[in-house]
Formats: C-alpha cells, structure tokens, sequence
C-alpha cells in the first residue's frame, strides 16, 4: 500500500472518531431530554459569576462520548481502549473551550467560531498521533476537515430537531 491511501485512511478514521465523541452527547441529549443530566461543574460558580462549565456539560455527555468513541474505534479498525481515551480527550478540549468561553462571559451553548472545534479535536489528535499513524500535516487536515464538518452539519441537525441552535 502506498503511504497516500495509508493517509488518507488514518485521518478518516480520526475524523470517525472526532464525529463520535462530539455527537454522542447531543444524540444522548436528543433521546434521554433532562434524565441523569448531571452537571460536571456541579453548579459551581467562579469569582467571575459564571458556571466553571455549565449546565450542558454534564456527567451524561462525557460518558457517552468515551463509549461511543471507545464503539466506533472498533468498527473503524482501532484499539477500543484508544477510542475511549480519544473520546475522554476530545471531551477535555471541549471542557476547557467552555471554561475559556464562560471566562469570557459568552452565554452558554453559544458560538466561538474555531474555540468550538479546535481543543476537541486538536487535543486527543495530538497526544494520539502516534496510536492512530497520523503525522503533522495529517494532524492539520483532520482539525481542518472537522471545523468544515462541523460548520456543514450543525444546521442540518438543527433543522431536523436534533440540535437546539444551528451552530
């Protein structure tokens, strides 16, 4: 096999799981409403008067997310143990883009163009280069192709009532 096909495979399987670990917590969110939603902040408020996260960052998602990761490393040819950890970190990157955001005052759930995608995707692709073959420019394609993604599907969940805004 030549090492372009080779590429291009391990960052469609990056991707795969960069699309499991940030849609699992909506579609979670979609089927179980409010039910085991518990905060991870735990209602904790900063000097600030912000939430340390918010109450869309919960115990439910995060778990969701590394399962469903952990799942689609499985069907995508991938260690499970690795999608877990993948999916614990994109969800760490994606808790610290809600600190960075509250810290600035942005409303919960509200859009910070390219703070939205970049800590969840570039964090588990960067300490998982090695695991999932992936090099630097491989690196900066995949967080490249899911803000793209990202920017494409929001409105679509939206629309069909999977997302509550269409970002």
């Amino acid at each position: 096999m030549t090492a372009l096909p080779l590429c291009l495979y391990c960052m469609t399987q990056a991707i795969a799981l960069l699309v499991a670990a940030n849609g699992a917590p909506v579609l979670i969110n979609k089927a179980l409403g409010k039910r085991w939603a518990w905060p991870v902040d735990n209602g904790l408020k900063l000097r600030d008067g912000h939430r340390l996260f918010g109450s869309t960052k919960t115990w439910r998602g995060l778990c969701s997310a590394v399962l469903f990761t952990g799942l689609a490393a499985i069907f995508s040819g991938i260690e499970p143990l690795t999608g877990a950890l993948f999916g614990a970190l994109a969800m760490t990157g994606d808790l610290m883009a809600s600190l960075i955001k509250r810290r600035m005052g942005c409303a919960e759930s509200s859009r910070a163009r390219g703070l939205d995608t970049l800590p969840e995707s570039l964090l588990p692709i960067w300490l998982l280069k090695e695991p999932l073959a992936l090099g630097l420019i491989d690196i900066i394609l995949v967080v490249a192709l899911f803000f793209m993604i990202e920017e494409l599907i929001s409105p679509i969940l939206y629309r069909l009532h999977i997302r509550k805004r269409p970002y």
